[in-house]
């Protein structure tokens, strides 16, 4: 279905217009200035998929790909130098180099809940790399969807750049294909099936999944300041965000006065009713509707709860008294749903998070440096934000990935460069100097050759 377009695109790699450096950077400023041309485009594209306001699309969307963009930038020069290693005595003289070069022709399936930037990121990491791209964006999002592929066609060739759309169906038949990466960010379960239809042509991928991210606040928190940070965090996109809070642990301690803090927060930021706020999104679709919805039978009603179908509008929820059974402590929710459980010991905590499968992130609010490195070595988990929730990804210099069913691979700045590169080793040696004790016939004993050896190999 997909075969003559990937043909395509391997022959514009193949004739080497990717290498160039000027190139690269040539590509990269291209993308800089057709997203601020399209900056309206993108906003209001954002709006009517998720109804994001134009701060929030703007601060978690576009931003984050310019700023990446600039990031690559000023350094994409340095990353594409070959760079000398030692090389160990025996080899001398010789010189020994890694040369980063471009996989080829690259797959990007992106997501809905932040279509643009998950689709631009990694985009950056493949254009700085020389490499040709197919980006595949969500249906869902139907507009974004649009806007990109309108964006990229007008600026770019559909040999070099391509975004190609559609369902389910679409996703499939490229999956057919043999690219030399796909890049995939969504969830576990369709991150397993891209896995599968990678592994018969032996492609890598880079899979950028979910989980259940836990927060953990400790006793000694500014309720205040983590409470904002953590709702800040929880209902950014309506709660639609793979490194969101899933749930809430608490400190007994603490746990009636953060829930009130929680509920004023609600309140502050939204008013006395969220479905009027503007800076407030909504459900992307009827299926997630009700999907959260069934969700809310899963503990008791602390907060919020309320909901409108025809306006796919959920309120900023907080249950209590879930059960670790219950599909809400089960599933990722992926929505504006924060069930909130005491715990009275780090015994507590360690055990919880390790009973389930390895999250992308993990959120700790404390001063306490004994419980931050408790915390730091008894739990796994893509990355950590103490003290704050999803700001660990925003930056080019922390490598955003996951472990174990939360991701393999990771990307952002120079993260995203290495996940398209090969790095090439290559041993230059001179014609100058020949041992000849390392041909046969073997004249020296086992002993010595051991002694040498181990002197050259250092």
């Amino acid at each position: 279905m997909f075969g003559t377009l990937i043909q395509k695109q391997k022959e514009y790699f193949q004739s080497g217009k990717t290498l160039p450096l000027e190139f690269r950077i040539g590509q990269l400023k291209r993308i800089k200035d057709s997203i601020d041309r399209n900056e309206k485009i993108i906003l209001e594209a954002l709006y009517k998929d998720l109804r994001k306001s134009e701060i929030e699309a703007y601060n978690s969307e576009v931003l984050v790909v310019t700023a990446d963009i600039d990031y690559a930038l000023r350094r994409v020069k340095k990353w594409v130098r070959p760079k000398k290693v030692r090389t160990p005595l025996m080899h001398l003289p010789a010189k020994s180099l890694i040369y980063p070069e471009p996989v080829g022709v690259v797959l990007i399936l992106s997501p809905w809940n932040y279509p643009f930037q998950l689709t631009f990121v990694p985009l950056i990491g493949a254009i700085a790399a020389g490499n040709c791209a197919v980006l595949k964006p969500s249906e869902y999002a139907p507009h974004m969807s649009a806007a990109m592929a309108e964006i990229i066609r007008h600026d770019f060739e559909e040999d070099y750049i391509t975004v190609v759309e559609g369902g389910v169906e679409v996703s499939k038949a490229l999956l057919q294909e043999k690219f030399d990466h796909i890049f995939f960010t969504g969830s576990t379960e369709v991150g397993k099936m891209v896995m599968r239809a990678a592994s018969q042509h032996l492609t890598p991928v880079t899979l950028e999944l979910g989980g259940k991210s836990p927060c953990i606040v400790w006793k000694d928190a500014n309720i205040e300041v983590a409470s904002r940070r953590i709702l800040w965090g929880k209902f950014l996109n309506a709660g639609q965000t793979c490194v969101a809070p899933d749930y809430l642990l608490v400190h007994k301690d603490i746990s009636k006065r953060f829930i009130e803090a929680l509920i004023n927060g609600i309140r502050k930021f939204y008013g006395p009713s969220p479905q009027q706020s503007k800076d407030y999104a909504r459900i992307i679709n009827e299926n997630h509707f009700e999907r959260l919805k069934k969700y809310l039978e899963d503990g008791a009603v602390v907060f919020g709860g309320e909901y409108d179908k025809k306006d796919l509008y959920l309120s900023p929820t907080l249950l209590s008294n879930v059960k670790q059974s219950s599909p809400v402590m089960q599933d990722e929710i992926f929505g504006p749903i924060l069930p909130i459980i005491e715990f009275e010991t780090m015994e507590d905590v360690v055990d919880r998070i390790r009973s389930k499968p390895k999250p992308l992130s993990l959120y700790l609010f404390t001063d306490d440096k004994s419980v931050q490195e408790a915390i730091l070595r008894n739990t796994s988990s893509g990355g950590v934000c103490i003290n704050d929730t999803v700001s660990h990804i925003v930056g080019s210099e922390l490598p955003f990935g996951g472990v174990g069913e939360s991701g393999l691979g990771s990307y952002h700045g120079k993260a995203s460069f290495d996940s398209f590169t090969h790095y090439k080793s290559v041993l230059r040696r001179s014609f100058s100097f020949d041992a000849r004790m390392k041909y046969p016939p073997y004249q020296v004993e086992l002993k010595k050759i051991k002694r040498i050896l181990k002197f050259l190999l250092r």
